[in-house]
């Protein structure tokens, strides 16, 4: 494969994981309880239950 290739393959491949990642609401906002309330709670992990207590039920 060219080095060109795998430049623009990589660069591509980091383009869309920062894309993905900068879609998730900010911990605490609003949107991101309300995206908590419709997660399962046996998905959650220990800081999200922490966080979740810490700025939705307890604001």
């Amino acid at each position: 494969m060219k080095l060109t290739t795998r430049i623009i393959k990589a660069s591509l491949g980091l383009y869309l994981m920062a894309l993905i990642t900068a879609c998730s609401p900010e911990v605490g906002s609003e949107s991101w309880c309300k995206a908590m309330d419709n997660k399962a709670k046996g998905e959650w992990t220990a800081n999200e239950v922490a966080d979740y207590a810490k700025h939705c039920l307890l604001p």
